[in-house]
């Protein structure tokens, strides 16, 4: 039977919600645990349990701590099972946010019980955001269409009579996260106007910048698929800054989608800046074990994976996208059977999936595999049929495929095949603005030489003990010097970031397991390369440890193996600067910049002076400081390209 509400724990309650709205997360927090306290003196144990609820929501969403929100979310159900059918039970049901519920197994089942009380007790608020989740679960577990005709619905309902910000805020993020994975962009742009209209999305402090972080990072995202790389960035972090001006926590729905357009444009120190602390989100995941990936750590990679893989069960379309990199990655350590297993599960979870994005993904790994297992026709004739399934609205990914062929037809040494696919990337890529790795372009480079030369090619190589510098017909040779040998390390990797230490050590030949150079002269780096390895490591293995705990019900092991994670994750956030930087207590790296930037200063004027334009060009695209790149454009009058031999390293 209902009884009337405690008046102070109400007021408390109000007083939370406002604090919450403008940012002041302490300040609501302890007011939902007074209007608990509240409660719970007068056996209000309905009420109590909503409180619990609103408390768990606000340690998984605002405090970023899984494993204290668990533990209200359990109190919450626990207080109201056994209670006669009532809406706080649907409230418990779906408190927090659908897209941090793992399983969407779990979150249909949660829903439906949630839209059942709705409908019963004439709830529209709680039949909203009943609607929203359970749509994302649809979505999640392959049914689409159906589940965004529940989304609609939802957001239809927040539009006209639902007004229950809080629930609205959590629902719409549900229905953002639907678009972000089944790559609905448009249907998400069709309804920001409304969502605005009405107040949810704005920049106000509280929900409104919430959600306006969450469109943006949608946006964001349409953006990176289409190519238009610069606009994506200026967007995500434009909402990344407005977020944390507003907001005491950090932003992640725009952090991540910038970290992910960072991997891409090879800027990997700024990614894992962004992504510190938040590889227990959901969505953090798969640029997590991309960044992985990408730094060559393909344990840790597939680590990242598979925690992910375990969290989201049977959810196809995360699920694919797991997998596929997981295929990737068991290939990179040359495990083809491992890869083939993966491969499979692949295949099994993107059958019928109505998401040509995943779908091509997913034959894009099935290529991968039969190319290590031998069968290239089989591959190529795979590739294809992924290209095929991409339409022309996704010209990222069909730049990704024309590379596939290229390389598959490089192995199976049909030159005239892959020059086609690469110009066919080529003429995609005209249109685009993006960066592609370095590696990438050298594909495509490689085979578009022979047919479409553009401009002049200036050539760098190692001749015994002097350097042979060509362009034009006229051949310059110069002493072997640090500055060159600098030089030649950024060409070879075009728009390849390096720090002037790894530099300066690849040149000089330190040895890998002698004395940390990073550490010599000064204080050293708050952590240098290999601790932050080592961290990295610790940090996946906690989380791993924390998902254990919780599965078991050991609630207390979880909040010691939680805090000990945020210890790690503190000191690898205080190891980054600006943007990504190391941050350094001292001046070795200062005086490595200055000589580095001396030295590779004085071999562009060397060789300026004999080829004047091709000097031109290394002066303006050769970015120095304690980062330095090879940036060219594909409007510079001279390609440069290196052939050397550094520490026993063939370079073309």
């Amino acid at each position: 039977m209902a009884t009337e509400p405690d008046a102070g724990a109400i007021e408390a309650l109000d007083r939370a919600e406002a604090a919450f709205e403008v940012g002041r997360i302490q300040t609501g927090m302890d007011e939902l645990s007074v209007a608990l306290r509240r409660f719970t003196d007068v056996g209000d144990v309905r009420r109590s349990a909503v409180v619990c609820a609103r408390l768990g929501g606000a340690f998984e969403t605002f405090v970023g701590n899984r494993t204290a929100a668990k533990v209200w979310f359990g109190r919450a159900d626990r207080l109201v099972r056994d209670e006669p059918d009532c809406l706080e039970q649907g409230w418990v049901a779906i408190a927090g946010l659908g897209c941090d519920v793992d399983d969407p197994t779990e979150l249909r089942s949660r829903a439906g019980l949630a839209l059942d009380r709705a409908r019963r007790f004439g709830d529209v608020d709680l039949e909203a955001k009943a609607l929203a989740d359970g749509g994302l679960a649809c979505v999640q577990a392959g049914e689409v269409a159906d589940g965004m005709l529940m989304l609609d619905e939802a957001i239809a309902l927040w539009c006209g009579p639902a007004n229950d910000r809080d629930a609205a805020s959590m629902g719409v993020c549900s229905f953002f996260t639907a678009c972000y994975y089944s790559a609905e962009f448009d249907r998400a742009s069709h309804w920001v106007d409304d969502l605005r209209r009405v107040g949810l999305i704005g920049s106000a402090p509280g929900s409104q910048v919430f959600l306006n972080s969450h469109c943006s990072a949608v946006q964001g995202t349409a953006l990176i698929e289409l190519g238009r790389w610069a606009e994506a960035e200026s967007i995500l972090a434009g909402s990344l800054a407005e977020f944390e001006r507003c907001m005491p926590i950090p932003s992640w729905h725009p952090a991540i989608a910038l970290a992910d357009l960072r991997i891409r444009q090879g800027l990997l120190a700024d990614a894992e800046a962004l992504l510190v602390g938040k590889d227990a989100h959901l969505q953090a995941l798969l640029p997590v074990a991309r960044l992985h990936l990408a730094l060559g750590d393909v344990d840790l990679a597939l680590a990242a994976a598979t925690r992910g893989l375990r969290m989201v069960g049977p959810d196809r379309l995360r699920g694919v996208e797991l997998l596929a990199l997981v295929v990737e990655a068991e290939l990179a350590a040359s495990r083809v059977e491992a890869a083939r297993v993966a491969c499979d599960e692949v295949m099994d979870r993107a059958r019928g999936l109505d998401v040509p994005r995943l779908r091509a993904k997913a034959d894009r790994a099935q290529a991968l595999v039969l190319a290590a297992s031998g069968d290239l026709a089989e591959a190529i004739s795979t590739m294809e049929q992924a290209l095929d399934a991409v339409p022309s609205g996704l010209p990222v990914l069909r730049v990704e495929l024309f590379l596939g062929l290229v390389g598959l037809h490089e192995q199976a040494g049909n030159r005239a095949a892959a020059t086609v696919e690469a110009a066919r990337a080529k003429s995609v890529l005209a249109g685009l603005d993006v960066t592609l790795p370095a590696s990438d372009q050298a594909l495509l480079d490689h085979f578009a030489r022979s047919t479409s030369p553009t401009g002049t090619t200036a050539l760098l190589a190692l001749d015994g003990a002097v350097w042979s510098v060509s362009c034009d017909g006229v051949r310059s040779r110069l002493p072997a010097t640090k500055g060159l040998r600098y030089l030649a390390e950024l060409v070879r990797a075009p728009g390849v970031e390096r720090h002037v230490l790894d530099l300066v050590d690849v040149v000089e030949g330190v040895a890998i397991d002698g004395p940390d150079r990073h550490r010599l002269g000064d204080a050293g780096e708050l952590l240098d390369a290999g601790a932050r390895r080592a961290y990295r490591r610790r940090v996946e293995q906690l989380r791993t440890e924390i998902e254990d705990a919780l599965d078991n019900g050991a609630d207390q092991r979880a909040a010691t193996l939680q805090q000990e994670c945020d210890e790690f994750v503190g000191q690898l956030a205080a190891a980054f600067g600006l943007s990504g930087r190391s941050r350094r207590a001292s001046s070795a790296a200062e005086r490595a910049r200055l000589n580095v930037t001396r030295s590779m200063r004085t071999a562009v004027a060397r060789i300026g002076a004999d080829l004047p334009a091709a000097g031109q060009v290394l002066d303006r695209r050769i970015r120095t400081g304690l980062y330095c790149a090879f940036e060219p454009t594909v409007e510079d009058p001279v390609r440069w390209i290196v052939q050397s031999r550094l520490n026993g390293r063939d370079s073309n």
